[in-house]
């Protein structure tokens, strides 16, 4: 027969452990649906199956292929004082210590407290004619606490590393928002070079209608020609003066959108010249397009980041359902009704140490919703990440096809040029030979401003094709290894990373090894 203490802690046990079986709520039928695709699996198109396989990754610094300083040192300067680019650094920084705080869970917490109490007892039918009645005296504690979470199921662990690898993807978000900003100085310096261009044609195009006018004037002189001729070459001259001063116009434009790209004022811009842009690289694609995109791409990796932190949600959600125990130890001194420092004393002096259970019962279904909304974050952060590779594929077929069609553009364009000036320079030697009328001069002169315009435009848009592929290629990222490892972007795999490492800078991002492979769902 047992004693009764034995059967008091039989039956306490058996408790204990129904309590626990049932605060364990089953997480039966809850799991992610989502899935990774690889990118080895689409279909890259011919456009880029076609492209030299030959070139390598842009460099960090890849508008230096255009050979323009004013270009370099405008860059640099955006860099420095762009307030948008500012931002990005802030919620890095930011992320950074979010994710400390995350970490400093899973360190023995020690708190302290004092307190210094002077009291005066009242005279009156509760105290006196008492000891303490009409007096005044000390009621002071000091303690020191301790706690420590055994995390027995990875709950504080998880919640450090989704708290880190929410810092990786900010400061892969700041990359992209430092590539955007790179390439948003390109398009805009390279939209004034053309601009300059235009004024170049618009200027030789009033000129040359201003010799036309002399002609006109001249053969009216001489008995050769009419006052409607005459008429009909001044009536082009304020349209073409108008150009030139539009063309002003947006030159000046450009100057305040890259002062406002850099974070100055408009006065900044009047410094800026001419652009002397040329482009000597031929622009082709890395042989290991489009695998290693994955590593290049700072969206890409921000967006593996983002399924990596959402796994590791989905392991924090499950450790909610089981039982929390800490580890509870305090010690200190109380006194009342006493000298100052009386709580100091031996005597005053009390402790209390042992651990402490905490688990779930009746929920009311509230742990299987939070790990549903988990697996569904998952999935949402999963098919952002195959949208995002998607689009990166679709990114550089586009600028692939831009590149190869403007090349030919190219060489039509400037096939045009050549004939619209012949054409031109015959229907002038005509009409000042009398051979011809005013309006074929008009005409010739029309053909040779469109197709001189033209190959502005497609100068423009070929130097722009070449910034809109470096982007879409990554625009050189720091460290292509950056990225998480594949076993990390699944629930409950991300055992190759300690919650330990180093956050990332605001400028490189050091996080696992890269992975060549999407993340899914097993």
């Amino acid at each position: 027969m047992q004693p009764p203490v034995q059967k008091g802690i039989t039956a306490i046990a058996v408790l204990t452990i129904s309590m626990i079986i049932a605060g364990c709520a089953s997480t039966g039928g809850i799991a992610p649906q989502a899935r990774g695709m690889n990118p080895s699996s689409l279909d890259a198109g011919a456009a880029i199956r076609a492209a030299d396989a030959e070139a390598q990754w842009p460099a960090a610094d890849w508008w230096r292929v255009y050979n323009d300083p004013q270009l370099n040192a405008w860059i640099d300067a955006a860099q420095a004082g762009n307030p948008t680019l500012a931002v990005a650094q802030a919620r890095v920084r930011e992320a950074q210590s979010l994710a400390g705080v995350a970490h400093a869970a899973l360190s023995p917490q020690v708190n302290g407290s004092l307190s210094l109490e002077r009291q005066h007892w009242p005279d009156n039918i509760y105290y006196g004619p008492g000891s303490l009645s009409n007096t005044n005296s000390y009621d002071n504690t000091g303690t020191l606490g301790l706690s420590y979470h055994l995390d027995l199921w990875g709950k504080d662990k998880n919640a450090a590393e989704q708290a880190l690898d929410a810092a990786h993807a900010s400061a892969a978000d700041e990359r992209a928002a430092q590539l955007e900003l790179e390439a948003n100085v390109v398009r805009a310096y390279i939209g004034m070079s053309m601009n300059y261009a235009l004024l170049d044609i618009a200027q030789a195009t009033l000129q040359q209608q201003q010799q036309i006018v002399d002609l006109a004037t001249r053969r009216l002189k001489g008995g050769l020609g009419t006052q409607l001729e005459v008429s009909q070459a001044e009536t082009p001259v304020p349209e073409y003066e108008r150009q030139i001063d539009a063309l002003e116009e947006q030159i000046a434009l450009g100057r305040n959108q890259l002062a406002a790209l850099a974070g100055k004022g408009p006065g900044a811009g009047d410094s800026i010249t001419r652009p002397t842009l040329s482009l000597d690289a031929p622009a082709g694609l890395p042989s290991t397009l489009p695998a290693e995109l994955l590593g290049h791409r700072p969206d890409i990796v921000a967006a593996r980041w983002t399924v990596a932190a959402q796994a590791r949600g989905i392991d924090v959600a499950k450790a909610n359902f089981y039982p929390d125990i800490n580890l509870l130890a305090s010690m200190g001194g109380y006194a009342a009704a006493g000298p100052l420092f009386q709580f100091l004393k031996a005597t005053n002096g009390g402790w209390t140490a042992g651990p402490a259970m905490s688990l779930p019962i009746f929920d009311g279904g509230r742990l299987r919703s939070q790990l549903g909304a988990a697996d569904a974050g998952y999935d949402t952060a999963v098919e952002q990440y195959n949208q995002t590779i998607v689009s990166a594929l679709k990114d550089v077929a586009d600028q692939v096809v831009r590149i190869r069609s403007l090349e030919t553009q190219a060489n039509d364009a400037d096939r045009s040029v050549a004939a619209a000036h012949k054409n031109y320079d015959l229907a002038k030697e005509g009409y000042r030979r009398g051979l011809t009328d005013y309006l074929n001069v008009l005409v010739a002169q029309n053909q040779l401003l469109r197709a001189q315009e033209g190959v502005a435009r497609v100068q423009a848009e070929r130097l722009g094709a070449h910034a809109s592929l470096m982007t879409a290629l990554g625009g050189g990222l720091a460290d292509p290894a950056d990225g998480p490892k594949t076993d990390e972007t699944l629930p409950a795999h991300g055992k190759g990373k300690t919650a330990t490492a180093a956050p990332p800078t605001a400028n490189a991002m050091t996080g696992g090894q890269a992975s060549a492979y999407a993340p899914t769902v097993q």
